[in-house]
Parts: C-alpha cells; structure tokens; sequence
C-alpha cells in the first residue's frame, strides 16, 4: 500500500528566522554608546581636576584666610585650633555638600532633558523642583499656618521626605496631563511650565499665611543657599547619591535607546514604558535630594547637562554632566562668599544671574527655529 504525502508536507519547513532586535536598531544603539567615548573620559578628566581646584581654593578663602599648606593638615584635624575649627566645621561640609548637590543636580537634568529629548525639559523648569519647594515649605510653616494635630504631623516629617513626596507628586501631575498616547517633549514641558506656576502660587500663598520668623527661614532656603550647612547635610547627600547615582548609570543603556525614539527602543528589547517611569522615579530622587539640603539652586540643572553635551559632543553625558553641575556650584559658592566684600550671598543668586541669560537665548533661538520651520 502506496502512503500519499502532499508536498508541502514532505517538504522541510523552512527555518524562521530567530526572533531579536533588529540589526540595524542594534547597530544604531551600539553607534550611540561609543559616540564620543574617549572625548567624555578627556572631558571628564578635566572636570573633575577644575573641581578638586576651586574646592581646594573654597577651602583657603573666606574672612579667616589660610594657605594651602595650613588646609591639607586640617582637613584630616591636624593643623592648628583655629584652622581645624574653620575647615573641618565650617568651610569643608560646605564644600563637600556642593559638589554633592551640584552633581545631583547635574545627573537629574541629564535625565529629564535625554529622557525628553528637550533642552528645556529641566527638573527646574518642569514643575519638579517647584513641587519639592511646595512640600518643603509646607512642612517649614505648618507649625504656623496648619496648627493643631495636622500642623504637628506634617512638622514632624523631615524636609529631605517632603521634598521627595512634592516632586513625586508634580511629576507624576505632568506626566499624566502630558501623555496622551505617547509622550511629546513640547507638551511635556508645556504642562510642567504650567504645573510649576500653580507650586509657585502655592508656595507664595503658605508665605503669606505663615509667621514672619518662618517666612524668613523659608525665604532663605528658597533663595538655594549653602550657608550653614553641616556634616548632617553631607550624609543625608551621600545616601541618596549611593542609591541614586548607581541606579542612573545602570539606566542609561536603555536611555540611550530612548533616545532614538520609542520604536527603536522597543526594537532593541527595551520596556519602554517600564523603563520611563524607573528613569522619571531616579530623576525626581536625584532633584529632590538636592532641592531638600541647598533649596531650589537655579538653573544648574538646566545648565550642566548642555555644558557638558557640548564638551563632549554626544547626545548623552551623564558623568561629565554631574561634573560640571558639581563645578558650577562650587565656583557660585565661591564668588557669592567672597566677591561682594562682607556681604555673603545665596548661592542661587550668582547660579541664577548666569542661567536666566541662557534660558532667554535658548528661547530666543527656539522660536526662530520655529518661525523658520
């Protein structure tokens, strides 16, 4: 007896190919990766070494000035009483908390304005900043304007907690009144722009209802100041620098894909939407924490990244960008504590003085691009 078999079955199945990104997605992500490579380690090179010099010059000025060879035995409390006291309880948690808050500062910017491939799209320009400000103060005057069982909860929660709820909150707002089946960089820092007025709103509105000695004290912190800040700061830093930072740079593979759009991420393996929310949930972390200890410093987070971008020439800069939010903070510090004769100014204002230029060309240049097409 004679088995028929149709063709098709007695031929061999023909092999699928194995199911992967596409190789030309890989290749582009790969091509991102090693853009500038060695140019970032140059720059990054330099970054650090202009910190470790205007940190070790901080150390060395101010009302009671020392030489070099009298800071290097105080840092490590063996120079003399005087020197010891000014350095190691003054002068060096200061300094050490700037480098701190400016590379927080730093990575987070990288990661709003990488994330939403937006030079605008800042943590201090989206409304995150203003909400951890909103929260912040909140707590600082609930003592007053609250009062009763409620006014002693919320005094009782530390700012740094505050200041992590507030941005959470603002950022999850924008998020959500921004998405409309994808995620448009313009309509994102649109919403924030508008988000961060009504935290403002609500910020000045808590000022007006509050005690006058509150009100000095928050206006103070508002204003993102250095001053006064101690070793409590520097391990408060130090912790969410050692969860955030770790959690960055394990994310920025994938956000290198994210930047070459949804489609090539998600042809490369990429979760996008998993992804996004872990990158949103690290970069209000990393301005929070900042925002918590220093108060809104202006426009360091919107100006490292781009310093950087343009240092290195590549789309994404994180270390290099963390360096210089580090080194523009400690040079403001700087010339707030000692270029105005005996008048010490807040940090903010010099970072401020040297942003809200920068911010009035990129919008400058925005909208010419735009009436250009």
């Amino acid at each position: 007896m004679t088995t028929l078999t149709s063709p098709a079955a007695a031929a061999p199945a023909p092999r699928r190919p194995a199911a992967g990104p596409p190789p030309e997605a890989l290749a582009l992500v790969r091509r991102s990766r090693t853009t500038g490579r060695a140019r970032a380690v140059v720059v990054s090179t330099g970054l650090a070494l202009a910190c470790v010099a205007v940190f070790a010059v901080s150390l060395t000025l101010g009302d009671f000035r020392l030489p070099l060879r009298e800071v290097l035995p105080a840092v490590v409390g063996r120079g003399g009483p005087d020197a010891d006291f000014v350095v190691t309880t003054l002068r060096l948690p200061r300094a050490v908390t700037g480098v701190l808050v400016g590379a927080l500062f730093g990575l987070s910017g990288a990661v709003f304005q990488s994330l939403a491939r937006n030079p605008l799209a800042s943590p201090d320009i989206i409304g995150i900043t203003a909400g951890s400000t909103t929260a912040a103060v909140l707590v600082i005057v609930s003592g007053t304007t609250v009062g009763g069982t409620a006014g002693a909860l919320l005094a009782g929660v530390p700012t740094p907690v505050a200041a992590f709820a507030g941005g959470l909150v603002s950022t999850t707002l924008v998020y959500l009144l921004a998405y409309r089946g994808g995620l448009s960089a313009y309509r994102l820092v649109l919403v924030g722009i508008g988000v961060a007025a009504v935290c403002t709103s609500l910020t000045q509105w808590l000022l007006t209802r509050a005690e006058i000695y509150d009100v000095q004290q928050a206006t103070v912190w508002l204003t993102g100041s250095l001053n006064g800040r101690g070793w409590d700061d520097v391990r408060v830093l130090a912790v969410a620098a050692a969860v955030l930072v770790p959690a960055v740079l394990a994310l920025a593979r994938p956000l290198r894909a994210l930047q070459l759009g949804d489609d090539t991420a998600r042809g490369t393996g990429v979760p996008v939407e998993r992804t996004r929310a872990l990158l949103v949930l690290v970069g209000v972390g990393l301005a929070s924490s900042a925002t918590a200890v220093a108060g809104p410093v202006s426009f360091v987070a919107f100006l490292a990244a781009p310093l950087a971008r343009r240092l290195v020439r590549a789309p994404l800069t994180l270390v290099p960008a963390a360096l210089a939010g580090s080194l523009l903070v400690l040079v403001a510090d700087l010339v707030a504590r000692t270029a105005f004769g005996t008048t010490e100014l807040p940090v903010g204002i010099v970072t401020g003085l040297v942003g809200a230029p920068y911010l009035l060309w990129l919008l400058t240049r925005a909208n010419r691009v735009g009436r250009t097409g």
